[in-house]
């Protein structure tokens, strides 16, 4: 089962509504669900497949830890229920907390995340999707160039959605 990751703004009323209503997380997901909130229905949404883990260890140097906020792909916010770790996860963040982050984004340099890219250490950690010594990676796609694509729109995302003053949801499943 592909783990892909999934980040999408939510209103403050939506994020509440997820906490207390987490069986209708997959409805939330394909847009069967607004919660009753009309601001909510023109939500952002970034998908960054399976380049969360990598991620994770370009931003903290870890795949599991990290300092808050830049651990937030698999850490931190607040659970929305309970789902088997088998299936992924989903968490919300508040808008202080998605404000934090697009802050602390800011001062990634690109040269950080170049230097932290090692494809054995990343094997070796077992970084998902743990392809990343591939002699030949897939369609030749520059793993690393990749990731920093990822990065930047993973910047411009989390500003855009401070700068609205919403919520964040980040789910893996």
């Amino acid at each position: 089962m592909d783990m892909l990751c999934t980040l999408r703004s939510t209103t403050e009323a939506q994020r509440l509504a997820l906490r207390d209503a987490p069986r209708r997380l997959e409805a939330f997901l394909e847009d069967e669900e607004d919660f009753g909130d009309a601001k909510g229905a023109a939500f952002l949404e970034l998908d960054i497949g399976e380049a969360w883990h990598g991620l994770q260890y370009l931003l903290t140097g870890t795949a599991w830890e990290g300092t808050p906020p830049l651990d937030f792909l698999v850490r931190g916010g607040e659970d929305v229920g309970d789902i088997p770790s088998d299936e992924g996860t989903a968490r919300v963040f508040t808008p202080a907390e998605v404000k934090a982050l697009a802050d602390a984004l800011k001062t990634v340099p690109e040269a950080t995340l170049r230097k932290r890219f090692d494809p054995a250490t990343l094997q070796a950690e077992d970084i998902y999707p743990g392809t990343w010594e591939e002699e030949e990676p897939a369609e030749d796609v520059d793993p690393l160039e990749e990731l920093i694509s990822y990065f930047v729109e993973l910047r411009k995302f989390t500003a855009a959605v401070a700068k609205r003053g919403h919520a964040l949801l980040v789910h893996i499943g």
